[in-house]
């Protein structure tokens, strides 16, 4: 009697987890004990899968620990790694665990049921195999919970529970089935002994209920209770019998049913006497469901130990991610402010001549701080320094183009591909389309290409501007008497030497420079602020189970840079009161000078000079940090190839394995339907001058089996009002006997 449906282990195809994962770690993490640590605990998963898929598994305890102790890690790492058909690319084949298997018993399976249904096939990014459809699990979730009731029910009965309470869980039980056989009646997909077998124990629970019930109805000496309940247990167990022995056998319980009506009809014919009632107007059995779906809460394995304990979920690496740009916005805004702010200084002061204006009181040697700023020019590599940078830009471009043309044409040819075979084999092509699989790619890589066009604006503006300065960088490259010599003379101005206005002018100078050398150390501190940002990411996901990385991120910015701020707009206000008292002071210097063509002229190609050291800083700075964008992005290109790589191998294998099945499937078909073959072509021609044979007839097939009857069981909520069916069973099965 204690028959129970189990499902078969799922077969799945062999995947190797080291390569992609390891891959990953080592893109992500940078290499030393960490990157290591995480290499190991990839190779040990790999081994955790082969030791649960990849050898047959005994029926024993110890099998479910391996299943669950696997089952345990992939919950720890699924938000540890992007797994997602657009990032790492791993594909998993699974088979339908009713084509072939072994059946295997297990604990909480309707809650597992459950979760796949509620849970796991949201994840899925292919159509489900029929064992694992909504449907189909939710039928197993019913079954396995009617049949949890039902070990509660042998449990009760072989510890000689008292008659009401057993009488009740088996009740309950047969209410279990009947559910779970309504929910299955109308599915193919399922293999053909679960619909009898679900109809004989609702059956089997119900005779059960009625005959422990009469035991108590005995006691309480309600005798013709007892005889209607053991004749309407008599029948269920003989339309189980009659149906459905192929399946289910219940004899024992027959025969000691039998046997009770037996004793009972005796006792009441010569003793009782009393009344038997009709199944109709007897007293309701009550139910006690003492099982309930279990919800799946990983670990599930009390020797579980998370194997990458260390590694951080995605959502809080893909914040820091964002969190790092935001931070690299911050510091560049604040950056360039005090640069752009550094460059109007010196714009200004170029424009006013200064100081060399006041360093050039002669009127016929170089001013030292044009001298010094020769020297500089020359200490940097002067003009061959800033043209070898210049002509090493469009070879990088070059270089990162390649590698972006590269990877979106894999991704084309791929698409391709699948197009064809899609339009090849139309229904049957049953996988994400490329096009739809590749949009994020291809919006990744139209960002790197957007950005590698701004890129070529913004160096052909650094050019531009080289080639307006180049001629006066060329003459502070030169020796010192080269330029004294292109210095135009002008007459003396040494009246002025010591006069109030030089001394002011030379204080205002003194403290622009000193606010110039304040922000390189501010800009120093800047880019020093460290803050592990991962504890507030965590912290947040642990309590909320969702990062809002925008305010956090925000927040937290606010916090390390928001007297950084404060500080770079004092700098700015200061700037700009001293510039407008140094635009005052020169102009009453200015009138005091000696003005005339020649020292015009003078001061102009001074503030050229100027003008054009300035501008060979600004340039190189750019170039440089040019030079370093481009690379920098090269590294970025690179693992964007590799990610592209990545999931065009994904696909070609997966591609690859569904022609196969794909292949396996057409040469299965017939190829045309069934005829019949003309007589004359299966027939040998008759003897010359004897008579014509008969043609022959072909061989009848036999008829195909007939399915198991199905029948439907009436509502739960259907009251006992009709009494089971009596005499021999008609060609036609009856109804499943009422649930109570």
């Amino acid at each position: 009697m204690a028959t129970f449906i189990s499902v078969p282990l799922k077969k799945s195809s062999e995947v190797d987890l080291v390569k992609p994962l390891s891959k990953f770690v080592t893109a992500t993490y940078p290499a030393g004990e960490e990157q290591g640590e995480y290499n190991r605990a990839v190779e040990e998963l790999n081994k955790l899968r082969k030791n649960a898929l990849g050898r047959p598994l005994d029926k024993h305890e110890s099998s479910l620990e391996i299943l669950l102790r696997y089952y345990d890690q992939l919950c720890a790492v699924e938000p540890k790694f992007p797994f997602s058909e657009n990032q790492l690319c791993l594909t998993f084949t699974w088979k339908d665990a009713f084509d072939k298997g072994s059946l295997f018993g297990g604990s909480l399976a309707s809650g597992a049921f459950g979760h796949i249904k509620d849970t796991v096939l949201s994840a899925l990014n292919r159509e489900p195999t029929m064992d694992i459809s909504p449907e189909t699990v939710g039928t197993l979730s019913h079954i396995m919970l009617a049949q949890a009731q039902e070990v509660i029910f042998l449990k009760a009965t072989s510890d000689k529970m008292k008659d009401a309470v057993i009488a009740k869980l088996a009740n309950q039980a047969a209410d279990f089935y009947g559910d779970a056989f309504k929910q299955c009646q109308y599915k193919d997909n399922l293999p053909k002994e679960v619909l009898p077998v679900l109809a004989a124990k609702h059956c089997i629970m119900q005779a059960n209920a009625e005959l422990h019930q009469s035991i108590l109805a005995k006691q309480k000496k309600r005798f013709g209770e007892e005889i209607a309940r053991l004749q309407h247990a008599a029948e269920l167990v003989k339309t189980v019998a009659s149906r459905y022995d192929e399946y289910v056998s219940v004899k024992d319980l027959s025969d000691k049913i039998n046997r009770a009506l037996t004793a009972a009809k005796k006792d009441n014919d010569f003793i009782y006497h009393d009344r038997v009632p009709e199944v109709k107007d007897l007293e309701h059995i009550g139910k006690a469901a003492l099982v309930r779906a279990t919800a799946i809460t990983p670990p599930l394995s009390q020797k579980f130990t998370d194997l990458f304990e260390k590694m951080v979920p995605m959502a809080v690496q893909q914040s820091m991610s964002i969190y790092s740009q935001r931070k690299a916005e911050t510091i560049n805004r604040l950056v360039g402010t005090m640069r752009e702010a550094t460059n109007l200084c010196n714009g200004v002061l170029a424009s006013l001549n200064l100081p060399a204006a006041l360093e050039d009181l002669s009127g016929d040697s170089i001013p030292q701080s044009i001298a010094e700023k020769a020297r500089s020019i020359v200490q940097q590599g002067g003009l061959q320094s800033i043209e070898q940078l210049i002509r090493d830009l469009p070879e990088l471009l070059t270089r990162n183009r390649e590698i972006l043309d590269e990877s979106l044409k894999m991704l084309d040819d791929e698409e391709t591909t699948d197009n064809e075979l899609r339009t090849k084999f139309n229904q049957r092509w049953n996988r994400t389309p490329s096009g739809d699989l590749y949009k994020p790619l291809r919006a990744e890589g139209a960002n790197f290409r957007n950005i590698l066009d701004k890129a070529v604006q913004a160096d052909q503006v650094v050019k531009d501007r080289y080639n307006t300065h180049c001629d006066m960088i060329a003459l502070l490259c030169k020796s010192e008497s080269e330029l004294n010599a292109a210095i135009p003379s002008a007459n003396p101005t040494k009246t002025l030497q010591g006069s109030e206005v030089v001394n002011v002018l030379r204080s205002q100078l003194a403290q622009l420079d000193e606010i110039k050398k304040e922000r390189e150390t501010l800009e120093g501190e800047i880019k020093a602020v460290t803050f592990d940002m991962s504890i507030t990411f965590l912290t947040a996901l642990a309590q909320d189970g969702a990062i809002n990385e925008e305010q956090l991120s925000g927040s937290q910015l606010d916090q390390l840079y928001g007297a950084y701020n404060q500080r770079v707009q004092a700098s700015l206000r200061t700037q700009e009161e001293l510039l407008g008292q140094v635009q005052t002071s020169h102009q009453e210097f200015s009138s005091l000078k000696q003005s005339n063509t020649e020292a015009n002229q003078r001061e102009e190609v001074l503030k050229k000079l100027a003008s054009a050291h300035d501008s060979y800083v600004e340039i190189s700075n750019n170039l440089r940090e040019g030079t370093k964008f481009y690379n920098d992005l090269t590294e970025i290109l690179l693992k964007f190839q590799n990610k592209c790589s990545d999931i065009v191998f994904a696909r070609k294998t997966e591609r690859d394995e569904l022609l196969k099945e794909l292949q396996q499937s057409i040469a299965r078909e017939p190829s045309a339907p069934s005829f019949n073959v003309p007589a004359y072509q299966s027939t040998p021609a008759a003897p010359a001058g004897g008579p014509t044979p008969a043609p022959r007839t072909a061989k009848p097939q036999p008829p195909a089996r007939p399915p198991p009857p199905s029948f439907t069981p009436q509502a739960a909520s259907m009251t006992p009002t009709s009494a089971p069916p009596t005499g021999p069973p008609s060609s036609n099965p009856p109804p499943m006997a009422p649930m109570n």
